[in-house]
Parts: structure tokens; sequence; C-alpha cells
């Protein structure tokens, strides 16, 4: 019956054979009757054909017929906002239900300036708002970061005294946490008497939104510790990106849980959140097996997981999941290649990287990126390509941004290249001034070659500009609470304790061979105080505190917002070795897994 009009199926409406003659009775049954079909419509071209017998009826004078014309066009899946629009505006007096569907439609196809301009019109007419209204009305102006009209919007509420209305507090909290006032949505949702999972939802989004992400956590235990609601798939999934930003696999594990115990079948959205959880915390080959469970995996899911071998440097595994992609015959896109092109850039696979550039090009027929050049720039750097490097900049097709400069300094300072350093830092501060980052790498590389007027030089232009250096951190989780520290960091509880157990490792350091990097201070000071400089950089306070907290042999896993020093990665190196730990550090660029001395880096990063 798939290919049969719905009007041709009128048979199936249980009519009578003889309908009523009354004029008045006739109307009835035959606008009974056509709403039927007009909730049958599975296409427009079945609703037009219904809406044409209803015009010819006279059927559409009558409000109730006319209002569900309206809303079986706008809110329909197949529907058409143009044509319900048409029908709308042949309604002679719309009132609020008219009005809320064709706002509620408009927002639904993200016409959102449309929907604020229909509610413009409700309030010029003087028709009635209601908390049918509000919610979706809010909502536009959430996706178009409106501020100052929903700060209108809530006036209006106050005035229609629906600021008590859970629907409408919840449209307001995520008004405000979706344009970045996290502190008005907190207070909306203290004031609330009732609060629903939708309630929960709004406020834990809200957190994620401005990166809060402790504190999503923290909701999550308040909603949990009230037992009123069960956490919904929305609530679980923005946990989950929480753990994923803050390195806490054993959090991630226990919502893992709870969605197995809450959800009977996972779809491939959340357990692509699980994959990305996993592997962004170290989790790695869980996240593996997550991935290879899944019965339908869509393109997205690929990426993730490409992704995840690259950043953990599994660069040949990631080429044999990306064959798996193609032989499943899912066309890869330019993210997809963006993986795949770092995989080999960490791994260190010149060669197939080179491959996988030229037939991204010719087999797929996709373009080069600012990203695809940075990948290829980072993996002949990371190889000391620097001259081809240099070649490649210059021939891209499209302009070089500073990132790919950037890329290029990077590299010069891990292979001591000065000359390219200077014409890659002068190309840097031609378009993009005020990276504080830049110009202490190009310090760094003065200073390993001693030439400190210029590393002062430097240093005097950064404080004419007020660059100031982002601190660098580290996050370590112990006992289901995550820990942060920063270098020279005192004001931690155990400070002393902490202190104290860092003397401890030095000594052993010592007896093993360990020899402080002091090429990686910026300083003209002597070497004692260069030393005394790197001992107590972020992630060896983090190590020594996590030593302290966690069982013997168990893994310690540290996440940081900068790249590690190589001085802090020959330090946990030794630091593994001694006390016979797997040590986890997720830095700006990559993992690095350390256990017996050795990292899964090999060196090569």
């Amino acid at each position: 019956m798939s290919g049969t009009s719905v009007l041709c199926q009128s048979h199936l409406l249980s009519l009578p054979n003889n309908p009523p003659q009354n004029s008045e009775l006739n109307a009835k049954f035959n606008e009974q009757g056509w709403l039927s079909l007009l909730k049958r419509c599975k296409s427009m071209e079945e609703f037009k054909q219904v809406h044409a017998q209803i015009l010819k009826l006279g059927l559409f004078l009558d409000s109730f017929c006319g209002s569900n014309l309206v809303a079986t066009c706008a809110l329909s899946r197949w529907g058409s906002m143009e044509y319900a629009c048409s029908i709308f505006r042949q309604i002679e007096e719309p009132g609020s239900f008219e009005y809320n569907t064709m706002i509620r439609g408009n927002v639904n196809n993200m016409n959102l300036e449309k929907a604020l301009l229909l509610y413009v019109e409700m309030l010029e007419k003087g028709i009635e708002h209601d908390n049918f209204t509000y919610p979706f009305v809010l909502k536009a102006c959430s996706l178009l970061g409106a501020l100052k009209e929903g700060v209108q919007i809530h006036g209006q509420v106050f005035k229609a005294g629906l600021e008590d209305d859970t629907f409408v507090q919840n449209g307001l909290i995520s008004m405000y946490g979706k344009c970045g006032e996290i502190n008005h949505a907190c207070a909306l949702f203290e004031q609330m008497d009732e609060k629903s999972v939708a309630s929960w939802s709004s406020i834990i989004g809200a957190h994620a939104r401005v990166e809060l992400w402790q504190d999503c956590l923290m909701l999550l235990g308040d909603m949990s510790s009230e037992g009123r609601h069960r956490a919904e798939e929305s609530i679980l999934v923005t946990a989950l990106s929480a753990c994923t930003h803050l390195g806490s696999p054993n959090l991630g594990r226990c919502i893992h849980g709870i969605l197995l115990r809450n959800i009977s079948e996972l779809n491939v959205v959340v357990k692509t959140s699980l994959i990305d959880m996993y592997v962004k915390c170290g989790s790695l080959e869980k996240g593996l097996c997550v991935f290879q469970s899944m019965a339908v995996k869509n393109r997205y899911s690929y990426t993730v997981m490409i992704s995840g071998l690259a950043f953990h440097g599994r660069g040949r595994e990631a080429l044999r999941v990306f064959s798996e992609m193609v032989e499943e015959g899912l066309a890869p896109d330019d993210v997809v290649y963006v993986g795949v092109l770092s995989a080999c850039s960490h791994a260190g696979l010149v060669n197939e990287g080179l491959q996988c550039f030229n037939s991204m090009q010719l087999v797929h027929k996709i373009k080069p990126t600012i990203q695809h050049y940075g990948c290829m720039v980072d993996l002949m750097g990371r190889a000391g390509m620097l001259k081809e490097a240099c070649d490649l900049i210059k021939g891209m097709q499209i302009k070089p941004n500073d990132v790919i400069w950037r890329s290029l300094l990077s590299a010069c300072k891990v292979h001591l290249n000065l000359e390219i350093g200077e014409v890659a830092a002068e190309n840097v501060f031609k378009l993009n001034q005020h990276n504080p980052g830049d110009y202490l790498v190009l310090a760094s590389m003065y200073a390993r070659a001693q030439k400190w007027t210029d590393v002062a030089r430097i240093r005097t232009e950064m404080a004419e500009k007020h660059l100031v250096q982002t601190p660098g951190f580290s996050l370590v989780e112990a006992n289901r609470k995550v820990h942060k520290f920063v270098s020279q960091d005192k004001s931690q509880p155990q400070c002393d304790t902490i202190y104290d157990m860092i003397h401890q490792m030095e000594w052993q350091l010592k007896f093993e061979g360990y020899a402080p990097d002091t090429s990686q201070v910026l300083l003209d000071v002597d070497e004692e105080e260069k030393r005394q400089r790197l001992k107590y950089h972020s992630q060896k306070l983090a190590i020594a505190f996590a030593l302290i907290q966690t069982s013997e042999g168990s893994p310690v896993r540290i996440s940081r917002n900068l790249r590690m020093c190589s001085d802090c990665h020959t330090y946990t190196k030794f630091i593994s070795m001694i006390y016979e730990r797997e040590i986890s550090v997720r830095d700006r660029n990559r993992f690095h897994h350390f256990k017996d001395g050795t990292c899964s880096c090999k060196d090569y990063w």
C-alpha cells in the first residue's frame, strides 16, 4: 500500500453507508472523515490532496479544521513551513494555538528569526501567549545566542504570570545557559519548587556550555542523591563529555554502568560518546572493545576511533580501521582524513602519510583544507624534514595561517634549527602577534643557543604587548575526585606531604641516573636555580600526590593543558620504573603511556 495515495484508502474509514442528509450533520461528518485522513498523510503530496478536498467542501472556514491543517503541515517530519505559512495566513483570526504551532515549526526548522517575528506579531495583536509559547520562543533565543531578546522575553514571562511554570523555567535556564549567563541560570534553577528531569538536563547542559565540567558531575550527583528522577540519556552523554574533559575514566565507567542499567539498547551516538571518553581518558583498550561491539557503525564512529588511535600514537592500527571503514562502503570525508594524517604524524609514518594525502585528493576527490596541510607539516616536522615542510607551506593551494607556521616553529625547536625557526616565527608574528606561546618557543630556542640578549628582547616585547603565558596545570584523579596542580603549587591541603614526597623521589632519581634538563628554563640564572624551578612542575606534583593517595601498583592518570616538556617526559619515565607504576599523561597533543622506564611514544613526539 506504500505507493497508494491516502485518498485511495478512504474505504478503511468506518463511515456509515448512508451519510446524514442534514447539512449541519453532513459538514460534521465530512470534517471528521477528512481529519482522519489528514492524520494518515505521509507526504506533502498526500497532504495537498486532503487540503484540496477540505477547501472543496468548504470546511476550511471552520477554525478547528484550519488549525489542524497548520499543525500537520508545520510539525510533521515531511511537512513544509512555507506551505504551512500560506495556510496560516488564510486563517481570518488565528489565535494562540495557531501562533504557537507556527513558532514551534519555525524553531524546529531553524527559521529562528521568523519564530521571533511571529512572537512580536502576537504581542502587537494582543493575542494571549501562554506556557506553550515561551519554551519555543526562548529556544529560538538560545540557538541565536540572542541574550538581549531573551532578557526582554523573561520580562514578558513575569507580565504573563508564568514565572513559576516549570516548562517556561526550563526554557529560561537553557536560554541563559546557552548565552553564557551561568549565574542567571543557576539562580533560576535554585528558585524552582519542582525540578523535572528537563530542569536538571538544562542546568547540567548550561554548565557544560561554559566548560564547568566538575560542576556538571556534582549536579549529576545531586540529582542522583535527590532520588526523584532517573538521569535520561542526554544528561548522561553530557556527563560523559565532562569525564572526557577532566580525564576521569573511573567516573566515566560509573556513567557507562548507569547507561547499561537504564537503557536497554545503547544507540550509535551514545556508544560513540563512550569510545570518545575512554580513548581520551587513556583507556584505549576499553574504547576499542566498545567500538568492536557495535553492530552498526557510522562515519563519526570510525572518525572517533581513528582519531583516538592517532592520539595514542598507534598509527598502523588507525590505518587498519580506516581501511575497514572504506571496505564497509562508507566514503571518507575531510574530517576522517584529518584523523588519518594525524595518526601517520604521531607514529612517524612519513611514506604512509604522503600516500594518504595523495589518495585523499586523487581517489576521494577531497581538496586539502588548512587542517590537512597542518597535519602534513607536522608529519614532516616531527621527522626532521624541516626544509621539505617549509617548501610544502610555500607551495600550498591556500594561504597558510598562523597554525601552519606555528607547527613548523615547534618542529624547529625540537630539532634545534634556529635558522628555519626564525623564518617560521617571522611568519607567525605577521599573522598573529597575540599568542604568548609563540614568543616563548622562540625564546626557548634562543636560550638553547645561549643568545640571552635575544631572550631578553623577546620577553620585553611580550611585556610591551601585555602578553602573559597561559598557566600550565595538571589534573590527576584519586579517590574518585579530580585534583588540580599548577607549577610551584603550595595551595593544596597536603602541601608539606607532597613536597616531602618530591624530595624522596629526587633522591631515588639521582641513584638511577636522572639529570634535569635545565635547557627548559628560559632564564639566565645559575644551574641550581634552574633545577629548583624544574623540580616543582605541575606534572611532578601531580605524580607525587598520586603516589601518596593511590594504592601500590595502581595506574596513575594525568591530564595537562599544555604540551609536556622534555624534562617532565624523562622524569616520568624514571618514576614509572622506580615505583613500578603505569603512568598515562594526556597533554595538548597526544597520550604518553609510561611503563618500566619507557614511553609509548618511543621518544618520537
